[in-house]
C-alpha cells in the first residue's frame, strides 16, 4: 500500500495491478542524486509528485515533440519541472508555478543543484491566472493543479497552446474513482469533466495512459 516502508507514496495507486506496477518500477534505472533526493523528500512529507515512471514519459514527450517551451500548472517542489528542464535543453524554457513561496524557494535550490536553473522561470501565484497573463503560446502545457480546478485549467490552457503542441495532465484516473457513475467528491467530478472536455474537443486528439494515476496526453490539431 502507498506509504509503507518499502513503497513510496507516489508509486502505488491501484490503476495497475500491484505485481505489474512493482515490475515496471523495478526496470527503471537509478535516478541522479537531485531527483532521487526529491523523491525521498516527497515521500517523507507526502508531497504529490508524478514519480519516475511518469517523469520519464514527460521527458520522452518533450523530446519527441522537440518542445522548447513548457508551462507547468502546479509545480510543488519542482520534481516534474526538473524532468521537463532536462528535456528541453539549454535553449529551452520551463515555467514553474506554485502558490506557496516556500515550495518555490525549495524548488529553486533543487534547480540550482540540478544545473537547470537557467532554463526555468519561477512564478509564484495562481497558476491559471499566470497562464492567462502569458503573452506567448507554449509547446507543452502540463496540468497538475488542484483537481477541482482541472476544467478551468483546460479552458485556460487551450488558447495558450500552439498548434501541434501537447496538453498533458496528471491524475486523470484519480485512483480509479473516475469510473464512478455518481461520484460525491467534487475532485472526482472535476476530473471526469476534464476528461469529457478533452475527448469532446474538436481542437485536441487525446489519449489517456493508464500509468501510475493516469496521464492524459492530447495534441492540438
Amino acid at each position: 500500500m502507498p506509504g509503507t516502508a518499502d513503497k513510496p507514496r507516489w508509486m502505488m495507486t491501484g490503476i495497475t495491478t500491484e505485481p505489474v506496477e512493482t515490475y515496471l518500477y523495478s526496470l527503471l534505472p537509478a535516478r541522479d542524486q537531485v531527483i532521487a533526493e526529491m523523491e525521498e523528500e516527497a515521500n517523507r512529507r507526502n508531497i504529490p509528485i508524478v514519480g519516475p515512471a511518469v517523469g520519464r514519459v514527460l521527458y520522452q514527450l518533450a523530446l519527441i515533440s522537440r518542445a522548447k517551451t513548457v508551462f507547468e500548472l502546479g509545480s510543488a517542489i519542482g520534481y516534474s519541472t526538473v524532468w521537463w528542464a532536462h528535456a528541453v535543453g539549454a535553449e529551452g524554457q520551463v515555467v514553474y508555478t506554485d502558490s506557496d513561496q516556500k515550495n518555490a524557494e525549495q524548488a529553486k535550490g533543487y534547480f540550482e543543484r540540478a544545473g537547470v536553473s537557467g532554463r526555468i522561470s519561477i512564478q509564484v501565484g495562481d497558476a491559471l491566472e499566470l497562464l492567462s497573463e502569458a503573452k506567448q503560446q507554449f509547446d507543452i502545457i502540463f496540468c497538475d493543479v488542484d483537481k477541482e480546478a482541472y476544467p478551468r485549467a483546460f479552458r485556460a490552457a487551450l488558447p495558450r497552446l500552439r498548434r501541434g503542441g501537447l496538453l498533458v495532465a496528471d491524475n486523470v484516473l484519480w485512483s480509479g474513482r473516475v469510473a464512478e457513475k455518481s461520484p460525491s467528491e467534487a475532485t472526482t467530478k472535476a476530473i471526469q469533466e476534464f476528461n469529457r472536455l478533452l475527448y469532446s474537443s474538436k481542437e485536441l486528439f487525446p489519449t489517456i495512459l493508464p500509468i501510475r494515476d493516469g496521464l492524459a496526453v492530447a495534441v492540438k490539431t
